[in-house]
């Protein structure tokens, strides 16, 4: 009987853990509760080996995603996989065997707020085999340097490097990929890195090759407006809270983490702040950028007068290296083809929207996929162990349209 009891008390207390209110349209919502606990319990305990001093919060972090994610470079018998570099950046190479010559190219960035994740990863392993299996094209998935050691522009310059290693002819005619159909690509803030780079060589002359179309997954691009729709909507839906956006810019910038409480309450970009002009806000005006279905009834929040000290403590937060959705027109009219895939319960929902409207705007042809039912980084859980049903539709989609355009 006191097992019983006590088995009951213990199965009530996950279940309390377990349990968080979601919206009614999210896909799978036990998986996700499953899967935001997991998270959860990895977070709390680097917080608190971080409080202790034991280590960096995303040191614990890392070790955890290498233990459980990372595995060796390992060929198929359709695809052949290495690891390697481009322009002195480690990336794993995924080479269809076989097929038609010459291949099309993706250059590829994971997520993981510039701090966590690697291309190493079995989630990322696994897209980019099926990538370069269903697509007959060669992938190659950079791993560029991660916070707390490298801050902005270290990631930035990392991509770039990679970039322009890939669209060289040493490597075009290594890899035998054909310079007229190559693509850029990432998630979350590899989807940052991706825009970034794909605004930077689509204006620099000196490169021959440029990227026929870039492929936007879920991107974060500004943190000037933690008052989105968006992070409004779902800023307590996992896995991305709205509190760890904030801290994952900070990490990036290399900025003090004690300003969280202020970018969260949108101190930093107040009316009275020098740096923000109005051709910067105008950029990112979502009462202008937005559709009304996902405006909805929310308001900005906009601060007659902040906190005037930070943007002088960090001025990257205006950089366009650093939020690609700041670039001036002219600037976006001379970016490739672009596809943007955006989810409904994902705090970043608003930046990739806003994007595709300042890009159609700019006379770029722009696909946008917006998955209703669907969560931040539902992409890379198309597999086991959560097999997520809009995971696997919408990566199923990615690939398509790349089949289709590139």
């Amino acid at each position: 009987m006191r097992l019983r009891l006590a088995g009951a008390v213990l199965l009530s207390a996950a279940a309390y853990y377990v349990y968080v209110p979601l919206p009614s349209g999210v896909s799978e919502p036990w998986k996700l509760m499953l899967l935001d606990a997991l998270f959860r319990s990895f977070m709390q305990a680097s917080d608190v080996a971080h409080a202790l001093g034991v280590c960096h919060r995303v040191h614990l972090l890392n070790r955890v995603v290498s233990w459980v994610e990372v595995i060796e470079a390992r060929s198929c018998p359709a695809v052949h996989v290495t690891d390697s570099e481009l322009g002195g950046v480690p990336a794993r190479v995924f080479q269809p065997k076989g097929g038609k010559q010459p291949k099309r190219g993706v250059l590829y960035f994971h997520g993981g707020g510039w701090a966590l994740g690697s291309g190493r990863m079995r989630s990322y392993d696994l897209l980019c085999r099926k990538m370069a299996e269903d697509l007959d094209s060669v992938i190659m998935s950079v791993d560029y340097r991660l916070a707390p050691e490298a801050v902005f522009p270290d990631q930035y310059h990392d991509a770039l490097a990679a970039s322009r290693a890939f669209l060289s002819s040493p490597v075009l005619e290594r890899y035998g990929i054909d310079p007229q159909r190559v693509c850029v690509s990432g998630d979350s803030a590899g989807g940052n890195l991706a825009a970034a780079v794909a605004q930077e060589l689509s204006s620099d002359d000196s490169i021959k090759v440029k990227f026929k179309v870039q492929a936007l997954i879920y991107p974060v691009l500004q943190a000037l407006d933690f008052y989105t729709p968006s992070y409004q909507q779902n800023q307590a839906v996992p896995i991305l809270y709205r509190p760890y956006m904030a801290r994952f810019w900070l990490q990036y910038l290399g900025a003090d983490p004690s300003l969280e409480p202020l970018l969260l309450a949108n101190n930093h970009s107040s009316l009275d702040q020098p740096a923000i002009g109005a051709n910067i806000r105008s950029k990112l005006n979502w009462r202008a950028l937005l559709p009304a279905e996902r405006r909805k009834h929310y308001r900005p929040v906009v601060k007659e007068t902040g906190s005037l000290g930070v943007m002088g403590k960090v001025p990257q937060l205006v950089d366009v290296r650093a939020a690609p959705l700041l670039a001036d027109q002219e600037v976006l009219g001379r970016t490739p083809k672009a596809y943007v895939m955006t989810c409904e319960f994902d705090v970043l929902r608003d930046d990739g929207l806003m994007y595709v409207r300042r890009l159609q705007d700019a006379g770029v042809a722009v696909t946008s996929d917006h998955y209703e039912d669907g969560f931040h980084a539902c992409m890379v859980f198309a597999y086991l162990p959560m097999m997520s049903s809009v995971g696997r539709r919408s990566m199923n989609n990615y690939i398509d349209w790349l089949d289709q355009n590139l």
